[in-house]
């Protein structure tokens, strides 16, 4: 197996990165005509987010938010100031419901008297969560038993609880629905949204043929690997696969887009990047297969399978994503059918089925243990 840096440098030399450094926080920096890049940090190991303006006739767009907290109110302010050219902000379009996308969206709202666009799956999603609809605990503790987190483990689950109210504040009562192959108007171009699932509900990229510019969200991210992950509120949910799936959709468009993506740089190289993400999770799904298969009739839970998904230390916060990733994966293996579901005493355990191909390349990108609908 290749050194993971000197693989995932050589990954990242496949791509183009037409823009340079990032702009600081506070300030925007000019990437497509009327299409403005700023960034916002954030209290995770992944430090920032991208956000976009763009420039409007008669205003300014917001392309996501950025956390509810307040450094991320003062840089907005900043911008506010300096950089709207005496302007408002006329709309505020949120990707998906994550709290580095939505967080700030209902203050944004109210403060600009802007209307919210976001897809009906995710905005419903947002105000479940956040309002504590569903995953209740006892659901949750159900979840996590039948997989096999230990019992004295589930409490480091349950101090996770309410993270997602803390970085999201609450959200105008009526939003505009984005639907997937319906345009949006932005900056005086037509944007055609493009519905991804798996790593939320119904994650919007905006697609402008005109520009060649595709705002990718956390669906195509140049570094580091999406998180897709199983929640206790859909305990069977198929999350890698549907979001695997949702690649077609994006392989439809040109190679040579300028992809604007919420983590890490623009780039261009979109079809490479798609091969890349689709031969790192066959290759993470062929390691969970061979483990699986060398545990014979015992088999494994998605317990089991988190050393081997994610070898190094975790912490409380991300061991969390990373059990739910996992089980993603066992999801995806038992769709594919290489492995089999066999519950015992209420545990859901895996077992070998069909073999699975052991000859895929391994593409070391990073994981990205980030902030998502707990």
């Amino acid at each position: 197996m290749p050194d993971s840096l000197d693989h995932a440098q050589r990954l990242l030399a496949q791509l183009r990165f037409p823009h340079g450094d990032a702009p600081v926080p506070g300030t925007i920096k000019n990437v497509a005509p009327s299409i403005h890049w700023l960034r916002m940090p954030l209290p995770f190991q992944l430090n920032h987010i991208n956000l976009w303006l763009i420039e409007e006739h008669d205003g300014w767009a917001i392309v996501d938010t950025g956390i509810n907290m307040a450094e991320t109110q003062r840089h907005w302010e900043t911008i506010f100031a300096r950089e709207l050219h005496g302007k408002p902000i006329v709309k505020v379009v949120v990707t998906h419901m994550h709290p580095d996308h939505v967080g700030l969206a209902g203050w944004l709202c109210e403060r600009w008297d802007a209307p919210l666009h976001m897809t009906l799956g995710d905005y419903m999603s947002s105000q479940a969560i956040r309002n504590g609809i569903v995953d209740a605990g006892e659901s949750r503790g159900t979840h996590l038993l039948a997989n096999g987190v230990p019992a004295d483990k589930v409490e480091t689950f349950a101090r996770h609880r309410g993270g997602y109210a803390k970085g999201v504040g609450p959200l105008p009562q009526s939003f505009d629905r984005l639907i997937h192959g319906h345009p949006l108007m932005l900056g005086g171009r037509r944007w055609q949204v493009i519905v991804g699932r798996g790593h939320a509900p119904e994650h919007a990229s905006l697609w402008c043929p005109d520009l060649n510019v595709l705002i990718s969200g956390d669906q195509v991210l140049p570094k580091i690997s999406t998180n897709v992950g199983v929640w206790p509120n859909e305990p069977r949910a198929d999350s890698l696969s549907w979001f695997l799936d949702g690649f077609t959709r994006f392989r439809a468009l040109p190679a040579d887009a300028l992809v604007l993506p919420s983590h890490g740089f623009p780039f261009t190289g979109l079809h490479t990047r798609l091969d890349q993400l689709t031969a790192h999770h066959d290759a993470r799904l062929a390691e969970i297969a061979a483990a699986i298969a060398a545990r014979g009739e015992e088999g494994a839970t998605a317990w089991d399978m988190v050393p081997i998904l994610f070898p190094r230390h975790l912490d409380n916060n991300q061991v969390v994503f990373a059990f739910a990733e996992t089980l993603a994966h066992m999801h995806c293996l038992e769709t594919r059918g290489h492995v089999e579901r066999r519950p015992r005493g209420g545990v859901h355990r895996f077992v070998a089925a069909a073999p699975i191909p052991t000859s895929v390349p391994l593409d070391d990108s990073d994981d990205a243990l980030e902030v998502g609908p707990v």
